[in-house]
């Protein structure tokens, strides 16, 4: 059973609560319990809404390292909880703020790429450049190929999205008075 102690101290930094339960609950502490308790499920609503909110980017990690093992946390531990969800909120929100800006300058750079395709040879900005889903890109390319290229003539092409999936092709069906064929297997 030491070891089991000297364990979960190594895995939290915190020695676990060595007193009843019922000196953890007692005095003053329970109000300050439920307040954190509180503060702890509205901080885990608020990183919850913004992962939701940044639900088509990908690579937002919303974990926060747990306390340690099953047990009833000290008011040090709801502090440390605490702590480290207003540090992911903080991380969280700086990386969304860093991704909209960056979305924002590539739709302002789609609208002077369409008003001006002649001034952005071969510019291409994709539906993941500026937050939106899809597999839908601008590209400023020269109309009529070398010709176009030669005399100025630009234009943005827009592709039609993701390519169709492909299912199996069909076999051919056998005429009329052919006998069907099983298909070799390779040896």
């Amino acid at each position: 059973m030491p070891e089991l102690i000297r364990e979960l101290e190594d895995r939290t930094g915190a020695p676990p609560f060595s007193g009843s339960l019922t000196d953890l609950l007692h005095g003053d502490e329970r109000p300050a319990r439920v307040e954190l308790r509180r503060q702890i499920a509205r901080l885990e609503l608020q990183l919850s809404e913004l992962f939701i909110s940044a639900f088509p980017r990908g690579g937002i990690a919303y974990d926060v390292a747990p306390a340690g093992g099953p047990r009833l946390l000290g008011i040090g531990e709801l502090e440390q909880v605490r702590d480290r969800l207003l540090t992911r909120i903080a991380d969280v929100r700086g990386i969304l703020e860093d991704c909209g800006y960056v979305e924002e300058r590539n739709r302002e750079l789609l609208e002077r790429v369409i008003a001006e395709p002649d001034k952005y040879h071969w510019v291409r900005v994709s539906n993941e450049d500026i937050g939106e889903p899809g597999c839908r890109h601008w590209h400023s390319r020269p109309r009529y190929g070398l010709l176009g290229m030669l005399m100025g003539w630009w234009r943005v092409k827009i592709s039609s999205g993701c390519p169709l999936a492909k299912g199996r092709p069909a076999s051919r069906s056998p005429r009329y008075g052919e006998v069907a064929q099983a298909p070799q297997t390779a040896p």
